[in-house]
């Protein structure tokens, strides 16, 4: 223990342990000298430090001298934080000159400038409050991306030691290409709009523009489930599909398609899809969930049981870690301004984007569910 951290009783016990020591043969003179010497002046260092707290105690109590009033630091704040950073990046995304954001950074920052603390809260929780997207599989790997999924693979053999070895593994595996695109949503907003303030105007932007870019990539990626093969190739990895009229154990049989691999099984569907298993229940007088216990997230990118055609798919059962997307910019939203094209009408037009790739890439997880061209009551 160093000796600034010991206490004086430490000290003490120490110094004694020390002229114990002295008689020993082994001893180290020297360096007993030495300690005992550092010991002493602690000692002495801390004496003369409570004899002047002392002398103050005393100044104070007789009226003399005054108390010093410790202040604390201020909470150091980053400066994409604060107000003036704030409003200088909403400045950059209505005029595109970054200037004024780039002089009020501490250190020069090449590329993209560095987006407020709030406005990456804000993506985050778009994120994480979408029901479907959370669930998906990102990842953030640069330019275009092959995974690599089995195909086909021989089983394993229990081997008895000393008896003939099993036959190899053979193993066939497929590849999803991803090559990424731009997923792009545009509005118009008005020069009044325009004239908000810093952080009014970039929530006010953020909210529309990440809702409406959030929204095309999950359908895509719905589609993506809707559009696979019913069994894996080569590139693709296959979707099986059954064809059944929403009832009490359709959920049941779909989900029985989906491999070990499935673990947080969701039932994906149109809210109006919903009625209709309902209905199934009600009509038979059955008290059976026709859920089977598995959650229910909503999109209106599938379309409603009652309006579908026939073998189009209504409901998807699954793991969504079966669905990948993949960022190599990052998951954030872009956004470039247009003031020009629309300036006759006093509007302006934001394009927001993200740059990602997406695709069905594990195998047995998901299950999608048709509308039969015949139903049988």
């Amino acid at each position: 223990m160093e000796i600034k951290n010991m206490t004086v009783e430490q000290i003490d016990a120490r110094k004694a342990e020390i002229v114990a020591e002295l008689d020993k043969p082994e001893a180290d003179l020297d360096a007993l000298q030495e300690e005992m010497r550092n010991l002493n002046t602690e000692l002495e260092a801390r004496k003369a430090a409570e004899a002047k707290k002392n002398d103050i105690r005393k100044m104070v109590a007789s009226g003399s001298g005054h108390v010093v009033v410790a202040v604390e630091p201020a909470e150091k704040v980053e400066v994409r934080d604060s107000k003036e950073y704030i409003d200088a990046f909403a400045k950059y995304i209505k005029t595109g000159d970054d200037k004024e954001c780039r002089a009020l950074l501490t250190e020069n920052v090449s590329g993209t400038l560095p987006v407020p603390s709030f406005v990456e809260g804000f993506i985050r929780t778009a994120w994480e409050s979408d029901a479907i997207l959370s669930r998906i599989r990102r990842t953030y790997i640069r330019g275009n991306l092959r995974v690599p999924f089995e195909l086909s693979a021989t089983q394993a053999w229990e081997h008895t030691e000393g008896t003939t070895a099993v036959t190899e593994e053979t193993l066939t595996l497929g590849i999803v290409q991803m090559n990424p695109k731009n997923i792009k949503k545009w509005i118009t907003i008005s020069d009044e709009a325009m004239a908000m303030g810093g952080q009014e105007f970039l929530d006010y932007i953020y909210d529309e523009i990440t809702y409406q870019v959030f929204k095309e990539l999950k359908a895509k990626m719905i589609a993506d489930v809707v559009g696979s093969p019913a069994s894996s190739d080569d590139d693709e990895v296959g979707v099986p599909q059954v064809s059944l009229a929403p009832s009490v154990t359709t959920i049941a049989k779909a989900a029985a398609y989906l491999s070990d691999e499935a673990q947080n099984i969701v039932v994906v569907l149109n809210r109006l899809s919903e009625a209709a298993f309902l209905d199934a229940q009600a009509a038979g007088n059955f008290n059976i969930d026709p859920w089977a216990g598995l959650p229910r997230l909503y999109t209106s990118a599938l379309p409603a049981y009652s309006s579908a055609s026939a073998d189009a798919v209504y409901a998807i059962v699954g793991d969504l870690q079966g669905l990948q997307a993949n960022f190599p910019e990052g998951d954030g939203i872009v956004l470039k301004f247009d003031d020009l094209s629309l300036a006759e009408a006093d509007l302006v037009k934001v394009v927001g984007r993200i740059y990602a790739a997406h695709d069905v890439t594990g195998p047995g997880r998901l299950v999608n569910i048709k509308k039969p061209s015949a139903v049988t009551t």
